[in-house]
């Protein structure tokens, strides 16, 4: 992680420094304030307009995408104006980075309805109340207007060997994977969403910066000043081993319910609790509890206060506590799983892969002949042991492990 650079008074800009990965450009030394951020903070005269750019291709965010949503909150904070872009055009679109094939373009209503719930999600960590301190803008603004001309001048300020170093195209290039032209264009949109809402600072993910630094050409070759670049790390998953993302199942959506959200944070690896710690709090990290369970203890109340309140953070604690040791009534924090989708008579290594507490059913398969799940708190053993109707298990908890459970429910 970068240090705070000495020169920008700690009080108000530490915030902005905490956890960063890059700059760019950054020369320390320089007293130029195109190459040096701290001295764009120090003399700038308005407010510094910072974008973040996210595309609805999904109705979840997990905090690895909040991330940046939390650096542009310490924008806020310092004074200066969030520009928070719903990539509505782009979504269509689909960015390229870090893929091995051609993402599935998505219609016009796939996106609408993907977009209707980013703002609810992102509302308990950004200032939407603050007079000047947020923009919401949505790309189809200035991108469904552009023409043919318009298009070329874009086309024209890059080339397909450029491009074609961009991390994922060089790849599948080599492979002899198709790269189709449409994706060309992503970067090249993103980067003039800077140019259309006149950005001083982009932030992104590591997996951004060949985009932002198009932002930054794209800008110059429109006579604006260049924005600068925040890169935040990418955030590993509750696995411990690849990127936080819905499809490894090893995320934490900012939609969970308390329960979930405590009890996924709780089971952090101890080598990624600083890290965690780092991206998604504000505590001095010196001040951390010495012992590793304690300091899993307390990520998982605070990231679950921040977006339920403190009582329903307790709540869930308590619940967890209560279902580890089997004792209590965790009835008010155990989420929820429906038996309507299950056709019955069904085996139980089915019911339990279709809760999703086990990533399969030859998961769910090997958790059972394994010890490792309970109903209502008694073991099951054996994976197809058969329930002929949901009456059977209606009101019923079931539980993998000491953190992952269920409550069956019609």
């Amino acid at each position: 992680m970068l240090q705070v650079n000495p020169t920008v008074p700690s009080a108000q800009f530490t915030s902005i420094y905490r956890g960063l990965s890059e700059i760019f450009p950054d020369q320390p030394d320089s007293s130029d304030p195109d190459q040096n951020l701290a001295q764009r903070l120090l003399q700038c005269d308005r407010p510094l307009r910072v974008k973040l750019g996210i595309d609805p291709t999904g109705a979840e965010i997990h905090l690895g995408h909040s991330i940046p949503v939390r650096k542009l909150r310490a924008f806020q904070d310092a004074g200066h104006t969030a520009v928070l872009i719903i990539g509505d055009f782009t979504a269509r679109i689909g960015d390229p980075t870090g893929k091995s094939e051609v993402r599935r373009q998505l219609t016009e209503a796939d996106v609408k309805a993907n977009a209707e719930t980013y703002l609810d999600q992102v509302r308990p960590i950004l200032d939407f109340d603050t007079p000047g301190r947020l923009e919401i803008r949505y790309n189809s603004e200035w991108l469904s207007g552009l023409d043919l001309g318009k298009i070329l001048e874009l086309l024209g300020t890059m080339t397909v060997g450029q491009m074609l170093a961009k991390e994922g195209f060089a790849e599948r290039y080599g492979k002899g994977d198709p790269v189709f032209l449409h994706e060309f264009l992503y970067p090249l949109m993103q980067g003039y969403d800077s140019v259309a809402i006149r950005s001083d600072v982009e932030l992104g993910g590591t997996d951004q910066k060949f985009n932002i630094a198009v932002g930054r050409d794209l800008q110059r070759h429109f006579g604006l000043r260049p924005q600068f670049g925040l890169l935040m790390p990418l955030l590993l998953g509750t696995d411990g081993s690849q990127k936080m993302s819905k499809s490894l199942g090893n995320y934490v959506g900012l939609q969970d319910d308390p329960l979930s959200m405590y009890s996924k944070l709780e089971k952090v690896p101890d080598a990624l609790i600083g890290d965690y710690f780092e991206l998604l709090t504000r505590f001095d990290l010196s001040t951390l509890p010495e012992n590793p369970r304690d300091r899993q203890k307390l990520l998982a109340l605070e990231v679950t206060r921040q977006f339920h309140g403190a009582a329903a953070a307790q709540q869930a604690q308590q619940a967890a506590i209560n279902l580890v040791q089997g004792t209590g009534e965790p009835a008010a924090g155990v989420p929820e799983f429906s038996l309507a989708g299950v056709n019955f008579p069904a085996k139980f290594f089915y019911l339990l892969g279709a809760t999703h507490l086990c990533a399969s059913s030859s998961e769910a398969r090997r958790q059972i002949q394994g010890g490792a799940v309970k109903l209502d708190g008694e073991k099951v053993s054996d994976p197809n042991k058969e329930f002929t109707s949901p009456d059977e298990l209606v009101g019923k908890v079931v539980q993998v492990g000491k953190k992952k459970f269920a409550r069956l429910v019609l």
